[in-house]
């Protein structure tokens, strides 16, 4: 798969709004038929920093999502809302889901 984390610094002013302001794209973007997902995290020690953790599935699916429409748009609409430009690590990753974290295993219950 194709592992994506990418750091958006949103305007202050736009802070609160930001799942609002990327709501459009998010949804499509999750709508993709090779997009295993797509979840915004915002930054606990900078309210104005939003986490975007995405993933697809190989590099058509990844190719298919820069082609878009929606990834179109939301380089216009989206740009005006940021304080800079978003920084990315982008990786090929050999598996296809989340993986259990060992160190912090969670006892089984009953």
């Amino acid at each position: 798969m194709i592992f994506i984390t990418a750091k958006f610094r949103v305007l202050p002013e736009d802070a609160d709004r930001w799942p609002e302001i990327a709501r459009e794209f998010t949804q499509a973007t999750r709508g993709e038929p090779g997009c295993l997902w797509f979840d915004w995290s915002r930054g606990l020690d900078d309210p104005t920093e939003y986490v975007l953790v995405e993933a697809f599935r190989d590099d058509e699916a990844g190719a298919a999502h820069v082609q878009s429409d929606h990834f179109k748009a939301a380089r216009q609409t989206l740009p005006p809302h940021l304080a800079e430009t978003p920084r990315i690590v982008n990786m090929k990753v050999p598996q296809d889901d989340w993986s259990a974290l060992g160190e912090m295993a969670v006892p089984a219950k009953g």
